[in-house]
C-alpha cells in the first residue's frame, strides 16, 4: 500500500465567528472546523500526524511531496463543498441542514420491529404517516433484515414486502428510500414511486445494481460493510478502521463513478455496526467528519444498534431511545446529513433543539472583536 494522506476535523466549533473566521463550513452543513489533523500512512501504518489549522492549510498542502499533494488538495476542496438538495418526486430534501430519515422495516426478523408491520399494511402506512407528520424527510423502506446471523430473502418475496408500501407511500407524496441490495427490488420499488437507493452493500452484492443504479439516475446510497455475499459482516480486520472505511468508501465510490453514476447522485454512509467491534464503531462515531473528505453527503444509521446496549446493561432494542438520541446528535454535530432512526419524533425533536442552539450562535456577533 503506498503512502496516502487523510485530512481530519478534529476542532469543530459552533460558527465561524467564535474563531473570527478561521474556520472552515464542513460539507455545506452547519458545522464548521477550525483545526485539522493532517495524517500520512504507509502500508496500513500511521506515520506522520500533525496538526494544522484552517488558515495556514494551503501552505500545508503546497509542503507536501508531490505524491500526497493533489490528494490532499482534493480533500481539502471535498471538504468545503456544498451539497445540492436532492429531488424526491414533489419533495426536496435540502442537505444543507441535518434531515432525519424514519426506517420503516417490511420484515419479520428485523433486529428491532421485526413482524411488526410485515402483512399489516394499515398499520405500516399509519406509522408511516406518523413519521412524517413528526418530521421524516426520507422514509426507508426495507423488505430484508441485515442483522448478523439472518436468513437471506429471495428476491420475489422482497418485492412482495416493499412495492405495495411504495406504491402507498409515493400516493402520501413522500419522499423514498429503498433499503435493499438486490436489482430487482430497486427496479420494481423505483417503478412504483421509490427514490433513493440505499444499499447496505453499496452494489457489490448484485452483479447488476451498479448498471441499473446507473440508469436509473436516483440518488445512491453507499454503506461500508466489510463482508461479502451473504454475510456483511464477515472480514472485519481492521489496521486502523477509521481510515481502513474512508479507503474503502473511496473505492466503493470510484467504482459507481466508473459504472456511470453520476458523482452528485452518491451518499455515503461508514456503516456503523456493520462488520465492528464496540471500540470500532465509537472510533468511526467519534472521527465522523472525516468522512467529509470524499466529498459526498453523510448518512448515519446507528439506532438502536448493539453497541448502543453493550454500553448500557444490555438493554434490548426498543429499551435503546436515550443511547440512539446520543448518537444521533454526535452524527449531526459532526455534520451528518441525513440519519436514519426508528425513534422519529423523539430525533426529530432533538435535532430541532441542535438547530435550534446552532442558529443562536450563527447569529451571536457578541464574540467579535470590536
Amino acid at each position: 500500500m503506498p503512502r496516502t494522506i487523510y485530512l481530519r476535523p478534529i476542532a469543530l466549533v459552533d460558527s465561524p465567528q467564535s474563531e473570527e473566521g478561521a474556520a472552515v463550513r464542513l460539507g455545506g452543513a452547519m458545522v464548521w472546523a477550525s483545526r485539522f489533523a493532517l495524517i500520512e500512512r504507509e502500508d496500513g501504518v500511521v506515520v506522520s500526524r500533525r496538526r494544522v489549522d484552517a488558515p495556514d492549510m494551503d501552505a500545508a498542502i503546497t509542503a507536501l511531496a508531490p505524491d500526497l499533494r493533489e490528494r490532499a488538495a482534493r480533500q481539502w476542496a471535498a471538504l468545503r463543498k456544498v451539497h445540492a438538495p436532492m429531488v424526491c418526486g414533489t419533495r426536496t430534501v435540502r442537505l444543507d441542514q441535518p434531515q432525519v430519515m424514519g426506517i420503516l422495516n417490511m420484515t419479520p426478523d428485523s433486529f428491532s420491529d421485526g413482524g411488526k408491520f410485515l402483512d399489516r399494511p394499515d398499520v405500516a402506512g399509519e406509522h408511516a404517516a406518523a413519521m412524517l407528520e413528526a418530521g421524516a424527510a426520507i422514509i426507508d423502506v426495507g423488505g430484508e433484515s441485515t442483522r448478523p446471523g439472518a436468513a437471506a430473502v429471495w428476491e420475489g418475496d422482497e418485492i412482495a414486502r416493499v412495492v405495495p408500501m411504495v406504491e402507498r407511500l409515493a400516493a402520501m407524496g413522500a419522499a423514498i428510500s429503498l433499503d435493499t441490495r438486490r436489482a430487482g427490488v430497486m427496479e420494481a420499488a423505483l417503478a412504483a414511486g421509490g427514490h433513493i437507493i440505499n444499499d447496505v452493500s453499496a452494489l457489490r452484492y448484485d452483479p447488476r445494481s451498479r448498471a441499473l443504479a446507473a440508469a436509473s439516475q436516483a440518488p445512491v446510497v453507499l454503506m461500508h460493510a466489510p463482508g461479502k455475499g451473504e454475510d456483511l459482516h464477515g472480514d472485519g480486520n481492521y489496521a486502523d478502521v477509521v481510515l481502513d472505511v474512508f479507503d474503502w468508501l473511496e473505492t466503493a465510490r470510484d467504482e459507481a463513478v466508473a459504472a456511470g453514476i453520476a458523482p452528485e447522485r452518491i451518499l455515503l454512509d461508514p456503516g456503523v455496526g456493520f462488520g465492528k467491534t464496540l471500540a470500532e464503531n465509537l472510533a468511526l462515531m467519534n472521527a465522523l467528519a472525516l468522512y467529509h473528505a470524499l466529498g459526498h453527503p453523510l448518512l448515519v444509521g446507528a439506532s438502536r444498534k448493539r453497541m448502543i446496549g453493550a454500553l448500557s446493561n444490555e438493554a434490548p432494542a426498543h429499551q435503546r431511545l436515550g443511547g440512539s438520541l446520543a448518537l444521533a446528535l454526535k452524527a449531526v454535530e459532526a455534520g451528518a446529513h441525513i440519519v436514519r432512526v426508528h425513534d422519529v419524533a423523539e430525533t426529530v425533536q432533538a435535532v430541532r433543539v441542535w438547530r435550534g442552539l446552532r442558529d443562536a450562535a450563527l447569529t451571536d456577533f457578541t464574540q467579535l472583536p470590536r
